[in-house]
């Protein structure tokens, strides 16, 4: 199986349960691997072939800014189900965290898998 990949996205939002977390952008960070067999793309050299990283990355910026959920758990599942739906990916793992949220620690959050991987 080969894995095509996003790190770190950093995108600002609305998320967390507390009152004063609703009246604040913060920074959430996204760490994506997603399924995709690449030969046909390593053949042809051809955009259209391939997962575009780029379309994945601006339509999750797109969603998680206009977001304003209350869970990393929440988030994550909708970042989720538009990859998979939308981009036709089989099987992925999506790690997404807070940096900062809890006083001592770099960051906390989820991680996740969704679908089938191949090989697995």
């Amino acid at each position: 199986m080969d894995v095509v990949f996003i790190e770190d996205l950093r995108i600002e939002t609305v998320i967390g349960i507390y009152d004063w977390e609703r009246t604040i952008r913060q920074t959430v960070a996204i760490d994506l691997e997603m399924a995709f067999d690449n030969t046909v793309p390593a053949a042809t050299d051809a955009i259209g072939d391939t997962l575009d990283y780029k379309a994945v990355a601006k339509r999750l910026i797109a969603f998680v800014e206009a977001s304003e959920f209350g869970l990393v758990e929440t988030l994550a599942e909708r970042c989720a189900a538009i990859v998979r739906e939308e981009f036709g990916v089989s099987w992925l793992r999506l790690r997404l965290s807070k940096p900062g949220a809890v006083t001592g620690s770099k960051a906390v959050g989820v991680i996740i898998e969704r679908g089938t991987r191949a090989g697995a």
